[in-house]
């Protein structure tokens, strides 16, 4: 039986289980920024560490700022180690490019993805449980998300997946929303949705969570066991049929 569901948010709900950095990619090329998909992925790398080390992001930026935030750190990256010959304007205005189209792209997958949630909001109550930047709230209210009861922020909470504990965090405010006891309910009948095998499938199985593994296109060097998940969709749209069973 379920009696809550906790999502994650990013490449979950925002691309339907397409890795943010191929989303990015897509965006590279659409701009015809000149680089290989390996050089890519090395400033996405730098990006990504330089974005949870710094305070580059904050509370009040929407997810276009955050966007714009990244990509220009991406592609300063490619400019200052050689790899995009590329004066500083051109630069920006390819880097603001690649943002808009990932922009755009995340407003047409929250087509098929927003329903699923308004619809299961309607029936359970849901938890969001994301490794994010401190500006998740905001990006909710952006993309006209406001259906979770409550949110475990990795960067307001300090601890990050695939420490089983953030997922144990999203349990606890889920009994405390429902009133219930742990007997109550049991992690057993908590559902969490989730892209990454590794960063949400596993943790959430250890606390003991059903799992549904929406499994698309990841970054690529994830040991997977397709045992492990309770359910596994292709495409957010599927989740409905699943909680119905």
């Amino acid at each position: 039986m379920i009696q809550a569901i906790i999502f994650d948010y990013g490449g979950t709900i925002d691309t339907n289980a397409l890795h943010w950095s191929e989303v990015l990619w897509e965006g590279y090329q659409h701009m015809g920024i000149p680089v290989s998909k390996e050089e890519f992925r090395t400033s996405y790398v730098v990006a990504e560490r330089a974005l949870a080390k710094h305070p580059y992001i904050h509370p009040e930026h929407n997810f276009f700022d955050l966007l714009t935030i990244k990509c220009d750190i991406e592609t300063k990256d490619l400019m200052e180690r050689g790899v995009w010959q590329v004066n500083d304007k051109e630069r920006k205005q390819k880097s603001d490019g690649v943002a808009t189209y990932c922009y755009k792209y995340v407003l047409k997958v929250l087509e098929v993805s927003r329903p699923v949630i308004a619809k299961l909001a309607e029936h359970y109550p849901l938890v969001l449980v994301s490794n994010f930047y401190g500006n998740i709230e905001t990006i909710l209210k952006d993309f006209h998300l406001e259906y979770f009861k409550h949110i475990v922020e990795s960067a307001v909470v300090g601890v990050r997946k695939p420490d089983p504990q953030i997922f144990q965090m999203g349990v606890d405010a889920l009994r405390n929303i429902m009133n219930k006891t742990a007997d109550e309910l049991p992690s057993k009948d908590i559902l969490v949705v989730g892209d990454s095998f590794s960063k949400d499938i596993v943790p959430a199985t250890k606390i003991g969570c059903q799992t549904v593994w929406v499994k698309g296109i990841g970054w690529g060097n994830e040991e997977v066991n397709e045992s492990v998940p309770t359910h596994i969709i292709n495409n957010i749209k599927e989740l409905s049929e699943v909680v119905e069973k």
